[in-house]
Parts: structure tokens; C-alpha cells; sequence
């Protein structure tokens, strides 16, 4: 069953873009949703959705990402003789509405027809992820693209580090699919009746409860269920543990400042430590300190 084309992305301005992804859930949200994205949470996505929160603008990496796709694209086409046509519409699944697509390219494999395409950078530390397989937030996200156009399979390539390029066909997984279909389904409901997912241990969780309630009734008491008593013990064990750390912190940080001493860099080991010198806005000078792993 054909997605439909819910607008044209040609230069379309960024804020509407944001403003139409705010209507459905996206292939790159499709990680958050199944709780296996390792820099949002699913309570963040939610307050993205309901417009209590702003959406991220892109980092640096994502930039980068956006202006390499034609560069691994016509790369792919280079390596493979497929052509891959650019697809500039947001796609929303007709079975599923609350399901979108943003793709990167479509293309065509001899046995499986129209196909998606999907282009990545990723950098030199992320090898290892791209041995021999796709990193599961991608495999999701792919799988979410075929679950909204109803094709049976997708390229994606990847460059590595700027010097290694990597591609592979993947076909469609009706398991994995229905699983998206579920979960997505689940989340959306939470978005609809503005009742977020379980709160976990995200900053978001912390903002959705200041901005639900923000003021106190005076003098109001409440007897808390059962299951806070270990809430309590939970936090009360956590602070101490952070308050040790933050005293073994700041004693391995002083020591090492006085063994630097005078100088700005210090090496140890496979790490480089540093007291440099950094100047304000004010232009007041003071010295920062880090600590990192030598590239």
C-alpha cells in the first residue's frame, strides 16, 4: 500500500519541517521509541511531540551527515552502477498515520524492485559497530521506512572516518516490523492523550514534572504508597555514592594539578591531562582543566 505524500521537502524551511514531524513518528525516532537510543530518552521524544519541549537543532555530526549524503550516495552509485534518485517528500503511511518517513534516496535491486535508500557517516570510533553488521538504531529506522512505503528491502551505506565506505542490502522483517508497529502505536497513544511514557532518569523526566506541577499547595501532606519507601532508600544510597565519587573526583583532579604544576599538558598512560590557560568573555584568564584519551 503506496505511503502518502504529506508535503514536499524542497526547501522547505526547517521550523515547518519540525513543525510537520511534531504529527507522527519518524525512522530516526523509531530507536527512542523501542528504548534503545543512547542520546534521547522516550519521556524527551514525548515532550518533542506534545510541544512542551524544543526539538534539539543538529549538531555538528548531523550536519556534517547532511551535507556527506550526496558524497555517499554518489559514491554507492559509483561502486554498484545503482542509481539512486533523490525522494524530497515526508511520507506518512496510510495504514498507520502516525507512522513518517524522511528518506534519503530510493533505488532499485534486481530482485526486490523499488527499494529505500539510506546513507551514514560515522566516525572512526564506530567501526567496530559497522563490522558485519548495522548498528540496531539503524536497523530500526530502515525497517520503519519499509513498514511506511511497503517496499521489501533497503541499501544503506556508510562512510567511516572519512576513509572507509561500506554498504549492504537489507531486506524487509515483518517480525521486527510488527514489533515497531506496536511499540510506535503505544507511544503515539501517549502523545494523544498527553500522558507521558514511564518516567526514567532523563532530564526530560525531570522538566515534564516541573512543568506538570509547578507550584506546591501550602501545607499539603500525603501519605506516599508502599513502593516509596524503597524509592527512598534508592536515593538516599545514590547520593552517598555521588558524594564519594564527587570528593575521589575533585582529589585526583587537585593531585594532578600540582603535578602539572606550571605546565599546561601533562601525558599520562594513553590519556592526555591538561591545566590550560582560557580566557572569558571578560576577559578575565583562568586555567581549565581536562582530561582525555590521546588520538
Amino acid at each position: 500500500m503506496p505511503a502518502i505524500v504529506l508535503a514536499s521537502t524542497k526547501n522547505m524551511p526547517y521550523e515547518r519541517w519540525l513543525e510537520l514531524r511534531k504529527t507522527g513518528i519518524g525512522g530516526s525516532d523509531a530507536s527512542v521509541v523501542c528504548g534503545v537510543n543512547k542520546y534521547k530518552s522516550p519521556v524527551e521524544l514525548f515532550m518533542e511531540k506534545t510541544g512542551q519541549i524544543v526539538q534539539a537543532e543538529a549538531g555538528e555530526a548531523a550536519y556534517w551527515g547532511k551535507q556527506l549524503e550526496f558524497l555517499v550516495r554518489q559514491e554507492f552509485t559509483k561502486r554498484t552502477g545503482i542509481e539512486v534518485l533523490t525522494v524530497d517528500k515526508l511520507l506518512r503511511s496510510r495504514e498507520y498515520p502516525f507512522m513518517l518517513a524522511n528518506l534519503d534516496g530510493a533505488c532499485k535491486h534486481p530482485d526486490y524492485g523499488p527499494c529505500i535508500f539510506e546513507a551514514k557517516t560515522a566516525n572512526a570510533y564506530k567501526t567496530a559497530e559497522w563490522n558485519n553488521a548495522v548498528p540496531v538504531e539503524y536497523v530500526l529506522q530502515v525497517q520503519h521506512y519499509l513498514a511506511v512505503t511497503g517496499y521489501t528491502g533497503a541499501y544503506i551505506a556508510v562512510l567511516i572516518g572519512g576513509n572507509t565506505f561500506k554498504w549492504q542490502f537489507m531486506e524487509r522483517d515483518e517480525e521486527i516490523i510488527s514489533m515497531l508497529i506496536k511499540w510506535e502505536s503505544a507511544f503515539w497513544e501517549h502523545v494523544e492523550t498527553d500522558i507521558p511514557p514511564a518516567l526514567d532518569g532523563s532530564e526530560a523526566s525531570a522538566i515534564f514534572l516541573s512543568k506538570r506541577f509547578p507550584d506546591a499547595v501550602p501545607h499539603s501532606k500525603i501519605i506516599l504508597p508502599d513502593e516509596a519507601a524503597s524509592l527512598v532508600n534508592q536515593y538516599e544510597a545514590a547520593k552517598v555514592k555521588i558524594d564519594e565519587f564527587t570528593e575521589q573526583k575533585q582529589k585526583a583532579e587537585n593531585l594532578l594539578k600540582q603535578m602539572l604544576g606550571g605546565n599546561d599538558t601533562g601525558i599520562a598512560g594513553d590519556r592526555i591531562v591538561t591545566w590550560r590557560n582560557v580566557q572569558s568573555e571578560g576577559k578575565t584568564t583562568h586555567r581549565r582543566f581536562t582530561v582525555k584519551k590521546a588520538s
